[in-house]
C-alpha cells in the first residue's frame, strides 16, 4: 500500500472526481487490473462521459478550451477535428472534473462563465491512443488547469501526474509511448511512470526536432518514487552506463549523435529517471543499456 502525499488530499474531495470521456466500445471492463498495486483511484467514484452524445457537447467543449489555452503558447493546440479523429474515436480521454456549481472563483474566470453549461467542469486531460503493437498506447496529450492558474497555492499538487496515471490504470495500460521536447519541464514527470526507453532522440518528422519519443514499461513502484523523491536501489543492478555516451538537451549536434547511435546499437537505449526527475534537462545526462538477462 502506499499513501499519496497530504499536499494531494484534493483527490478526494466531493466536488472533485476522475472522468473518463470515453466511448463505451474503448471502456476497460475490468479497470485497474494490470496495475492492481496501485491504491491510489480504486476508492473513487468515476465520472463516465460518452463522447458520441449530444449531451455532452459543453463538457467536450471545456475539455478542448482547456488543451488549446494550455498548448497556445507552444504553438501546438489542438483543432477539434484531431480530437474527435484521433483521441475520441481510436483512443481515450481521462482526467478530473470539479462539480461546476462549487468551483473556485479563480477558475471561473480563467474559463468565462459563458462556457460554464455543464454539471462538471474538467479541470484536467490525458489522451492516449492504442498503436498495432499489442498492449502498447501513445500519449496525445496531457494538460491541466495548473498550467493557467499564476498564483501556485490555486493549484492541484500533483494533478498533471495523477490525470495521467489514473488514466493509464484505468484503462490496463501496459507499455505506453509518447513524445517530448528535451528542454520541457514535463519531462521531468513523464520520466516516472516505469523504465524509460528512448526510440528516438532527434525527431526531424515532428514540427519540433528537438523532440525526444520514450517508451515506458509501467509500473507503480516509479509512480510513487516520483512522490516521495526516493532513489531507483535498483537501477544499478539493471542497467549499465555506455561508456563517453552522454547527451547535452541543449546541444542540436548531441542530439543527432546520441540519434544516430540509437539507430546503430543492437540493443534498446535508455535515461535514468533518477536523473531526469531532478529537472536537469539543461544539462548532460548519462545513457544507459540493460544487463544481460535483467528484465
Amino acid at each position: 500500500m502506499s499513501q499519496l502525499p497530504k499536499r494531494c488530499d484534493w483527490i478526494n474531495s466531493e466536488d472533485i472526481r476522475p472522468y473518463i470521456f470515453v466511448r463505451k466500445d474503448n471502456r476497460a471492463l475490468k479497470p485497474g487490473t494490470h496495475l492492481s498495486d496501485c491504491n491510489w483511484f480504486s476508492h473513487l467514484e468515476v465520472l463516465k462521459r460518452d463522447p458520441m452524445s449530444m449531451k455532452e457537447e459543453a463538457f467536450g467543449k471545456l475539455i478542448l478550451e482547456l488543451e488549446g489555452r494550455a498548448f497556445h503558447q507552444s504553438g501546438m493546440p489542438m483543432p477539434g477535428w484531431v480530437f474527435y479523429d484521433c483521441g475520441l474515436i481510436p483512443g481515450i480521454v481521462a482526467g478530473f472534473a470539479y462539480r461546476t456549481e462549487k468551483l473556485p472563483p479563480v477558475i471561473r474566470q480563467t474559463f468565462g462563465e459563458s462556457l460554464l453549461k455543464t454539471d462538471w467542469t474538467p479541470i484536467s486531460l490525458f489522451i492516449a491512443i492504442p498503436c498495432v503493437n499489442k498492449n502498447e498506447w501513445v500519449a496525445h496529450n496531457l494538460s491541466s488547469i495548473n498550467a493557467l492558474l499564476t498564483q501556485k497555492e490555486d493549484r492541484f499538487y500533483g494533478l498533471g501526474f495523477l490525470t495521467k496515471a489514473f488514466a493509464l490504470w484505468f484503462e490496463n495500460i501496459e507499455k505506453l509511448c509518447g513524445m517530448t521536447q528535451w528542454e520541457s519541464p514535463a519531462l521531468k514527470l513523464h520520466a516516472n511512470y516505469g523504465e524509460f526507453e528512448i526510440l528516438t532522440a532527434y525527431t526531424p518528422n515532428h514540427s519540433h526536432a528537438k523532440t525526444m519519443t520514450y517508451r515506458c514499461d509501467l509500473n507503480f513502484d516509479s509512480w510513487k518514487r516520483f512522490f516521495t523523491k526516493e532513489l531507483d536501489s535498483d537501477f544499478s543492478k539493471k542497467y549499465k552506463q555506455i561508456e563517453g555516451l552522454n547527451v547535452n538537451p541543449t546541444d542540436r549536434v548531441s542530439l543527432i549523435e546520441f540519434q544516430e547511435r540509437i539507430e546503430t546499437e543492437k540493443v534498446p537505449l535508455y535515461l535514468k529517471p533518477d536523473d531526469i526527475r531532478k529537472g536537469v534537462t539543461r544539462e548532460p545526462v548519462q545513457v544507459f543499456k540493460k544487463m544481460s538477462g535483467a528484465n
